[in-house]
């Protein structure tokens, strides 16, 4: 039984997969700082070579402000091949080891700046393909996509992401699972990021406040009125998040500005946030409202290939002597991208853990044999 072999080789191999996990975590590669970055994704890459010997093909892409990305692809025993997303980025800033090394309990779990999400995934994938290569498995061509950008909406390897994904048989996303039982993530919220920036008169609050149109007040009005957009019924939420404004308590506001989350469930409700934004109205007509912004990620919502696909793993876990669930998160991935473009893809491959982008951030390790033979397993069922 492949999976169960898998699982036996990993189990035997998990303090090997341990040290890269924390050669991993120890690249620090905070979202805004390309040289540390471009610094990680050379040592990563020289990490897949060490572990899976030299690709059949190399393409590195420039994200210009932002990380690079690796493009690495390894040919199969099949015809199919499947695209497997991993970002190599994180949310922690430059020097956050130094406070916080990584390390290991008796308890079993693993913390680190970056473990949970996502350096585990990335190990488990590499080591998934390794383990496949070494039995000498069928599998199909893998195509390893590594982006730096992923946490900052991946404004540069969104459009690689999609190319890459087109003649893919399936792409399988090395996120986290959710939760302690690790579910799969078969439904992700999409994300809007949104500016209001309203405009007043501004004037001297005792000499001649009526002389001046508050930017401040105009935009409290506003305020009420956005927050009131979210809808628990469509799955819709709206977070007023970040209010500035102002210059002094004795002048009336010539400028306010606040920025907005929004998460939906559903494609539809884009339309409806984007029209009740465009038509906000302050009620002094002297006080004039811009919104910037857009949608960062469209929603993750499955499609019949993505459910096979989901199917699929719960049978491989099955063999392995566990039941998977599937959940919906609010949280985006690069696999709503592909998800939009109906196209087979399965998320929340990575870690069994918690406190993605918090300090109690940790990975649970005995988990790790398992779910590396869950992602080879599904690497094989592609090949079929």
């Amino acid at each position: 039984m492949p999976p169960r072999r898998i699982e036996s080789l990993a189990r035997t191999a998990l303090p090997e997969i341990t040290d890269d996990l924390r050669t991993l975590v120890e690249l620090e590669t905070p979202s805004h700082d390309k040289e540390l970055l471009d610094k990680g994704l050379a040592a990563v890459e020289q990490w897949t070579h060490r572990r899976l010997g030299p690709p059949d093909r190399v393409r590195r892409h420039d994200g210009g402000p932002h990380g690079d990305m690796l493009e690495l692809s390894y040919g199969g025993t099949a015809p199919a091949t499947v695209l497997v997303l991993c970002h190599y980025d994180t949310v922690w800033p430059a020097d956050t080891l130094a406070e916080w090394p990584f390390r290991v309990t008796e308890d079993g779990s693993a913390s680190g700046p970056g473990a949970f999400d996502m350096k585990l995934g990335l190990v488990q994938a590499v080591w998934a393909l390794r383990l496949l290569r070494e039995l000498e498995l069928p599998h199909p061509s893998v195509r390893l996509f590594l982006n730096g950008d992923e946490e900052i909406g991946s404004p540069a390897s969104r459009p690689h992401i999609e190319r890459l994904s087109e003649d893919a048989a399936a792409t399988l996303v090395c996120e986290a699972a959710a939760g302690p039982e690790g579910a799969l993530k078969t439904s992700r919220k999409g994300v809007g990021l949104f500016e209001v920036t309203v405009t007043g008169v501004e004037a001297h609050a005792g000499l001649d406040p009526y002389a001046g149109a508050s930017a401040v007040h105009a935009l409290a009005e506003l305020v009420t009125r956005i927050a009131a957009l979210g809808s628990r019924e469509r799955g819709t939420t709206v977070n007023v998040g970040v209010i500035s404004g102002g210059t002094g308590t004795n002048v009336i506001a010539g400028h306010a500005h606040c920025a907005i989350d929004v998460r939906i469930a559903v494609p539809a409700e884009a339309a409806r946030i984007d029209a009740a934004l465009a038509a906000l109205r302050p009620a002094d007509p002297r006080v004039r409202v811009t919104v910037t912004g857009g949608w960062n990620r469209p929603p993750m919502v499955p499609d019949p290939g993505s459910q096979l696909l989901f199917k699929q793993a719960q049978s491989i876990a099955g063999e392995l002597g566990w039941r998977l669930a599937e959940t919906s998160v609010g949280g985006a991935s690069d696999g709503n991208f592909v998800a939009a473009l109906g196209r087979p893809v399965l998320d929340g491959l990575g870690a069994v853990g918690g406190g993605a982008h918090a300090r109690h951030e940790h990975v649970l390790l005995d988990h790790v044999p398992a779910r590396t033979a869950l992602l080879a397993g599904l690497l094989t069922a592609c090949a079929q």
